[in-house]
């Protein structure tokens, strides 16, 4: 029963939108057809800049980054999460209580991200946050559901292109999760693909009602228009229908810090046989107001995601994953190329395959736990697969990936 409900909670965990295409033969296009057409466009880039006003916020400073980014230094109660109904007024909420069993002089890379390394910061009482253009809205499959993932999921794996290889947990109530995730730069073959490391704190049904709150690094083409691995946030409470969506692309997540820019570039990344680099995640539920804390690295809180955004989330997660996916779209007709984690496969280990290492769980008492019953999965495992572990100095840990194609994954 649980490997069963697993199956079905990890299908909808779906990052990708659809992409449409809409074309007219010459023999079948009319004069009405082409005079339609370039309104619909004029239309089309209306919408897109009335989205922007409401995506990009007045800026006291800006920050150009070498991969292309703009930061914008926005006034803290400026951000898009103050645009929501429940928010307007307030400020933000002042630093939670850590859960017990937290160290700050856990073994860390410094972690860090490309626009800071130009030497500039953004000032206080402002947050950094990516600029979205024109041009990342032009190659989103649809412009009212920019930044959101697909509104519906098909039960079949194998149907809606999506493969996972991840370690879950399930069958307690989970009031947060910790790990340190291995940062690579996995090719990634097509736009409408993309590939990803991240944590999952979950609740709720399969079909109308599930609660997600998600952190990582992700490889995504078609939101950020290069092959960067970017630190990603998102969140749903209907199961991806009408709520939430990446970064701060909605009114949702409450950003609280100045140095780390949701959706930028992650810099160093590792590299096969070289130096190795990760980036430790802490999701946890304040026990006094309830909201749900991320935490970036060591020590450096993120934001939050408020308590009221959810319904099941407002008590406790039902299950928590970690661990990588890809989306599939068989170019040609035969399995993707696109990369997970590093692209090598698990049983290559440390310095060539990616990693998950010290798993741990946040429990009722906000005290962290090592990770207990750590089930693994890889629904496609000559394309991608996982091999978990522990020991004295990882913990609970796991390797996890693959090439995609290749003589076992035609």
């Amino acid at each position: 029963m649980v490997f069963s409900r697993f199956l079905r909670l990890i299908l909808l965990l779906s990052l990708v939108s659809s992409s449409f295409s809409y074309t007219t033969s010459p023999s079948n296009s009319t004069a009405s057809d082409q005079t339609l057409r370039p309104q619909e466009e004029i239309q089309k880039l209306k919408l897109i800049r009335n989205e922007l006003l409401k995506i990009n916020k007045p800026t006291v400073k800006t920050i150009q980054s070498s991969d292309g980014d703009t930061i914008d230094c926005v006034p803290t109660h400026q951000q898009p999460a103050f645009d929501h109904p429940l928010l307007h007024g307030h400020r933000p909420m002042d630093p939670p209580e850590m859960p017990k069993g937290y160290s700050k002089d856990d073994e860390s890379y410094e972690d860090s991200q490309l626009w800071s390394l130009t030497g500039e910061s953004c000032p206080e009482g402002t947050v950094p946050i990516r600029r979205t253009t024109e041009q990342d809205m032009l190659r989103a499959s649809s412009v009212r559901r920019f930044g959101r993932k697909i509104r519906r999921v098909r039960r079949d794996s194998t149907s809606n292109g999506h493969e996972h290889a991840v370690g879950y947990v399930s069958g307690r109530q989970y009031y947060g999760a910790k790990a340190s995730i291995n940062v690579w730069s996995p090719i990634v073959t097509s736009q409408y693909e993309f590939s990803l490391s991240q944590i999952w704190v979950i609740a709720g049904s399969f079909t109308h009602d599930l609660n997600t709150i998600e952190a990582g690094w992700q490889i995504s083409p078609e939101l950020y228009g290069d092959t960067y691995p970017r630190f990603f946030t998102y969140w749903t409470s209907d199961a991806y229908r009408t709520t939430g969506c990446y970064n701060l692309l909605c009114s949702g997540f409450v950003q609280t810090n100045r140095r780390i820019a949701i959706g930028a570039a992650i810099s160093p990344r590792s590299s096969y046989k070289g130096g190795q680099f990760d980036i430790r995640l802490l999701i946890w539920k304040d026990p006094k107001h309830g909201h749900w804390w991320l935490q970036f690295g060591s020590g450096v809180l993120v934001g939050y995601w408020p308590a009221f955004l959810f319904t099941h989330l407002r008590q406790h997660g039902s299950m928590v994953q970690f661990g990588g996916e890809i989306v599939n779209t068989r170019p040609g007709g035969s399995h993707t190329s696109t990369q997970m984690g590093s692209g090598h496969f698990a049983g290559e280990g440390f310095g060539k395959a990616s990693y998950f290492r010290n798993l741990q769980m946040v429990d009722w008492d906000n005290t962290l736990i090592p990770v207990s019953n750590l089930k693994i999965l890889a629904d496609h495992p000559n394309c991608y697969d996982i091999r978990g572990g522990t020991s004295r100095v990882w913990g609970n840990y796991f390797y996890y990936g693959g090439p995609g194609k290749n003589p076992r994954c035609p």
